[in-house]
């Protein structure tokens, strides 16, 4: 619904950044890192999806239908056995040029079952500096604070992560329980991210695109 009305004839991992849908930017940065085999999650419109990217000459991708109300983390849970072992799991609407080697690297020392990559929160508004005695001395334009990080989306999980851990919601119940039981970790990204939740954030993305001969995410 955030991004309708565009969301009524196309998924939304099929609406187009830089003329290609968000989706194809995503694979391509595992694709430039060597990681060419996809296991896709499908549910609303599943079935564009799959003749956007059927028989696609460079990867081997894998289509699962987890229907249409299902939550994200069961949507990982019925993929998941096809991904054979520790696996990367990403959503199809957020793009960054998250160093993946160095994201692995901290899931394998960090010994979690899970780690997630955290980004400093975007704000969405200008602030202000204020001194001491109420004076402003500066503004920010939508800076991003350094001081709240959130959930950017590209995960690394090992395999037993959703044969133990029950839940339908991958942000309410598999990661919160994760993190009760200390076996969760974060990998601090301080590069390009930005999702694609609405309709202001596709114009974003493609201004961002038309910037250079490379896009940010590269």
């Amino acid at each position: 619904m955030r991004a309708y009305p565009l969301t009524e004839t196309l998924p939304k991992p099929l609406l187009p950044v830089s003329g290609r849908p968000v989706l194809e930017h995503v694979m391509e940065l595992y694709a430039r890192r060597g990681v060419t085999r996809f296991v896709l999650a499908l549910g609303y419109l599943g079935d564009r999806i799959v003749d956007h990217f059927g028989g696609h000459a460079d990867w081997e991708i894998d289509f699962v239908d987890t229907g249409l109300e299902t939550g994200t983390g069961e949507r990982v849970r019925q993929c998941a056995p096809r991904a054979g072992g520790r696996f990367f799991c990403t959503y199809a609407d957020g793009l960054g040029d998250v160093d993946l080697d160095a994201l692995l690297r901290a899931h394998t020392e960090s010994g979690a079952e899970a780690t997630v990559t955290t980004v400093p929160l975007p704000s969405p508004y200008g602030t202000l500096d204020i001194d001491s005695e109420g004076r402003v001395r500066g503004f920010r334009e939508k800076p991003r604070l350094m001081d709240h990080w959130i959930n950017a989306g590209f995960f690394v999980f090992e395999p037993q992560v959703f044969t133990r851990i029950a839940g339908e919601d991958l942000e309410r119940e598999v990661l919160p329980a994760l993190a009760a039981e200390g076996t969760l970790n974060a990998h601090r990204h301080t590069g390009f991210w930005h999702s694609l939740d609405t309709y202001k954030h596709l114009q974003e993305l493609e201004a961002l695109a038309a910037e250079g001969p490379r896009p940010p995410w590269w």
